[in-house]
């Protein structure tokens, strides 16, 4: 299943970041677009509320904040805590907005015509997996099964 998944990211991801290159948007990532909508959204946010707007962890928010700092797409200012940074567009990134929101309709069009081709719309299994797995990680149905309590005995249980 994760490698499955790990493909079909893989291979989205590498036509996405193709087609940004076909518009001029070559430096221009796509695990990019979730931060900047968010911030288009809701204007400078906190690293922290960025990773839970976007649904990753603080580092890989923290990690990818960085790298759109050094490409200048954003600035970083400190919050009222010393230790929060509160993340910002620039100019830079403003005066993209015209062509990545017209990125963002076409990548949208096309994610929803190959959803149109699948058996199941993909992003409503993806939804649903995300919610199951909050309920009871993966961790825990895996523990839970026959082969993984065979594992757990103990050798003077046998």
């Amino acid at each position: 299943m994760g490698t499955l998944l790990r493909h079909v990211l893989d291979v989205t991801e590498a036509d996405v970041s193709a087609f940004f290159e076909d518009i001029g948007l070559g430096d221009y990532r796509p695990r990019f677009t979730p931060f900047v909508r968010a911030i288009v959204e809701h204007g400078p946010l906190p690293i922290r509320d960025l990773a839970a707007e976007v649904g990753v962890t603080h580092s890989a928010a923290s990690q990818t904040i960085a790298q759109m700092a050094r490409q200048d797409l954003v600035s970083l200012r400190p919050g009222t805590d010393a230790r929060q940074r509160i993340v910002s567009l620039t100019e830079k990134t403003l005066g993209l907005m015209p062509t990545l929101e017209a990125e963002w309709a076409a990548t949208s069009a096309a994610a929803a015509q190959l959803e149109a081709e699948l058996p199941y719309p993909l992003r409503e299994v993806l939804v649903a997996a995300v919610e199951a797995l909050e309920r009871k990680s993966l961790r825990e149905r895996i523990a839970e099964t026959d082969a993984a309590l065979k594992l757990k005995r103990r050798p003077e249980q046998d």
